[in-house]
């Protein structure tokens, strides 16, 4: 029996993450709960499990006295003497209780604490391996669609965790089955709510697959400063090289585009700009309006540029309702103001 029960326990660290020692921890609650049901919640109790001997005890514990008051929790010198003469007034006397010997109810009680240990050692196990990757990319299945909501449900390898229609590029659709990156946004360290957030639109996303597909991002010669995302259509992403002779946006694409093919293929062909970063100021800002030619930019404040455009490059600067320009003002932390050539003068327009 006991040989059976220490497998199990070696089972669950083995297939489910809970260490041995967390549930021993249980058992042995669930064992003191039980005794107490059977004996009274006065009665004391000590449990002794011992995986190396495969050894599980439960033994009753009784103040040795001069005059018994509670046969519970008591027993009289001279019977501690009669078992041992190494007994003494004050001193405690060990009963061992068979755990077959408890009834139906308190076996019951016994097993609710085994297997609310059991889903606790499930969710913290889970827990921690999510917490482990936590703002990194996964790979997930797909497993359950709930048109209704659009919510998912996805296989992580670790559990199960949903990857709300909120959390999901505009205009993708999954079938079960499909294989999709997804990144570890937050972990819930409360037993309440979602135990992982999962996203496909968080800025992460985007940083983790290029600092994963760039080796000079990996190796640390290229650094990314800065990223900016409107999920599904358009991000801006700003890097810079700590060796001269390392291109940083060339690195991004890569010969014929084959390593901006790769992110942009897992993100449905959505529009990616990388910029040069500077420190100059002005120069962020020309450069993360591009695609569009910029004439000058000039600070007027420490967060704010007014940006010359020629008249044909003003809807591309702007963007389609604004998205240019707001992606470049959200990636320098600068407000932009763009005006036309011959219009320099005019008002304000952002």
């Amino acid at each position: 029996m006991n040989t059976e029960f220490f497998t199990a326990l070696e089972l669950l660290e083995k297939e489910k993450g809970i260490p041995q020692a967390y549930m021993i921890e249980k058992i042995e609650a669930a064992l003191v709960s039980a005794f107490k049901k059977e004996y009274g919640n006065n009665t004391n109790v000590r449990v002794h499990i011992d995986p190396a001997k495969k050894d599980v005890r439960v033994f009753q514990q009784k103040e040795v006295v001069e005059v018994v008051e509670d046969p519970a929790t008591q027993i009289s010198l001279v019977d501690a003497k009669a078992m041992s003469k190494r007994n003494v007034l004050g001193g405690t006397v060990e009963f061992e209780v068979k755990t077959k010997n408890f009834r139906r109810l308190s076996a019951g009680a016994a097993k609710s604490v085994i297997i609310q240990g059991i889903r606790e050692g499930e969710h913290r196990a889970m827990q921690e391996a999510y917490e482990s990757k936590r703002e990194e990319i996964i790979t997930a299945t797909v497993q359950k669609i709930d048109y209704e909501t659009g919510n998912i449900l996805l296989d992580t390898g670790t559990g199960h965790a949903t990857l709300l229609r909120s959390e999901q590029i505009p205009g993708e659709y999954y079938e079960v089955g499909d294989k999709i990156k997804v990144f570890i946004q937050e972990v819930n360290k409360e037993l309440r709510g979602p135990l992982v957030t999962l996203s496909r639109v968080h800025s992460g996303l985007v940083r983790r697959m290029f600092e994963l597909e760039i080796p000079e991002i990996t190796d640390g010669i290229v650094v990314i400063k800065g990223v900016s995302r409107e999920a599904g259509s358009r991000t801006k992403i700003a890097v810079y090289s700590r060796d001269e002779s390392v291109d940083a946006v060339g690195a991004c694409i890569g010969a014929h585009g084959m390593r901006i093919d790769s992110i942009l293929s897992e993100l449905g062909g959505e529009k990616i700009d990388i910029i040069n970063y500077s420190e100059d100021p002005a120069e962020y800002v020309t450069a993360a309006l591009s695609p569009a030619t910029v004439i000058s930019a000039e600070m007027e404040s420490e967060r704010f540029c007014r940006v010359v455009v020629a008249p044909d490059q003003l809807s591309l600067a702007i963007g389609k309702e604004g998205q240019n320009v707001r992606l470049a003002a959200r990636l320098t932390g600068i407000k932009i103001d763009i005006n036309a050539e011959g219009l320099e003068k005019a008002p304000r327009n952002n």
